[in-house]
Order: C-alpha cells, then sequence, then structure tokens
C-alpha cells in the first residue's frame, strides 16, 4: 500500500516515535473499531458526535439522518476531524504523572464527499452494517426507497491522517522505582456478552454463527491478512506483466 502523506496538521509534534502513517497501520485500527468521533464547526459552534462508520479501501463513510445538524453541516462543505481509538490496557505506574493507557488511535482530516449515486450509497450502508456485524447484511431487510431518502451517507478520502500507538510497561522516573506501589499494565478488551433475544423473536430462529462467535480483533486479523493477500496477489501479478 502506498504511504500516507505526512502534512503539517497531521505531523506528531509530541512523543512522535508513536506516530505511524502506514496504511497498513491505520486501515488495522480502522478495522477493529466500532465508533468513530466527528468533530466539525456548525454555526459558530464545535460539536463532536460519536457515530458508526466503515472504511471501504481508501475511503471512510459515515451515515445518518438527512435531517441532523452534523450530516447537513459536513455535506455543506464544512471540514472534520475524525477521531477513532482502541483502548488496549491501563498503565499503572509508580507516580500518579506517569499513569497513562496503551491504545491506538487514527485521526483523519478532510471535507467529506455526499454520497449521491444510489449504488454507491447502498454499498456504503452494507459496508457499515458489515462493519459492525460481519454477515448480517444478507439477513437483514435492506433500507426501502424512503427510508434512503431519509438517510445521508459521506465519504471521506483517507489522503490526511495519521495513527499514534502506545504500547508497553510504564515509563516512571528512576527515583520512583524504589517505592513499595504495584505497577504494570492492566490489559483491556472488548469483550460479548451473551445474546439476549428480541421478546418477540420466533423460538425456532437460532442465535446466528456470526453473533456467537464475535469477535472484533479477530474481523481485524482477517481484513488485514486479506489486504496483504490482495496486495501480494497484485505484486506478483505486475512483477509478472511487468518485469
Amino acid at each position: 500500500m502506498r504511504p500516507i502523506a505526512q502534512t503539517e496538521r497531521t505531523q506528531l509534534h509530541r512523543l512522535p516515535k508513536r506516530g505511524t502513517y502506514t496504511r497498513e497501520a491505520v486501515y488495522s485500527i480502522l478495522d477493529e473499531g466500532l465508533v468513530c468521533h466527528v468533530g466539525f464547526v456548525a454555526d459558530g459552534t464545535p460539536f463532536v458526535i460519536p457515530t458508526a462508520y466503515a472504511h471501504h479501501g481508501d475511503t471512510l463513510y459515515i451515515h445518518g439522518s438527512a435531517a441532523s445538524r452534523m450530516l447537513r453541516a459536513l455535506g455543506g462543505g464544512a471540514e472534520a476531524c475524525i477521531t477513532i481509538t482502541v483502548l488496549d490496557g491501563l498503565v499503572l505506574a509508580r507516580s500518579a504523572f506517569h499513569h497513562s493507557m496503551n491504545y491506538r488511535s487514527v485521526v483523519i482530516l478532510g471535507r467529506g464527499r455526499l454520497v449521491e449515486e444510489p449504488s454507491e450509497k447502498l454499498l456504503a450502508l452494507e459496508w457499515i452494517t458489515e462493519h459492525l456485524v460481519p454477515g448480517r447484511w444478507k439477513d437483514v431487510r435492506h433500507p426501502s426507497t424512503q427510508e434512503m431518502k431519509a438517510t445521508a451517507v459521506l465519504a471521506f478520502a483517507l489522503e490526511e491522517a495519521s495513527a499514534k500507538i502506545r504500547t508497553g510497561p510504564p515509563m516512571d522516573d528512576e527515583e520512583d522505582y524504589a517505592l513499595n506501589a504495584w505497577a504494570g499494565v492492566l490489559p483491556l478488551t472488548l469483550a460479548k456478552g451473551e445474546p439476549i433475544r428480541d421478546v418477540r423473536l420466533p423460538p425456532e430462529i437460532q442465535v446466528p454463527g456470526y453473533v456467537s462467535a464475535y469477535d472484533r480483533s479477530r474481523v481485524s486479523s482477517e481484513k488485514v491478512q486479506a489486504a496483504e493477500e490482495k496486495s501480494n496477489a497484485r505484486s506478483n501479478f505486475e512483477a509478472i506483466r511487468f518485469p
């Protein structure tokens, strides 16, 4: 994959060693995350709204009510700052000052494109659904004409973005290593609970496999592997055709 070009706005100035601009790193975080926070300004007031998303190739899609303030502002050309974070653990240091978190995060900057072509709009809604629960789209009723009219979809090119990642143990001041306080990392993961049946669900309808086996980290790993295989296949093809 071609790297994401660094810009003045995406270049990390504090702890730059934690930053990365590879699409592989950015896309793996997007694949595992579930919620993005969209920052924008409407009528002079800043807002940050959490919403679902999906990325397909080099494009990130979000959707919502066509009447919502966020979709109207962004569809009208307002610039957005979109962030996604995956929390991996709490870092407990010997001093309060050096407590931290292990995380993987992405910041995306840019203006959205209102998706008006019907087939791309429907595909974007499918991608968002599949990003949340892979395998779900084939089991549910697809949006009606009226629902499509009531829904707005925005596409953001992933051309100005960066990832920031922290891993590892706490970094204490040397003199604090002698303190009698436990230190280390408390790992955190997103884990599913037991599925709760809707009260009006017929008893003969069983929990589908994609629900009982739901695992965000596995979803991310499978997407990364598929992308790598696709990239390798393309490279091999080009090597054959253009030695």
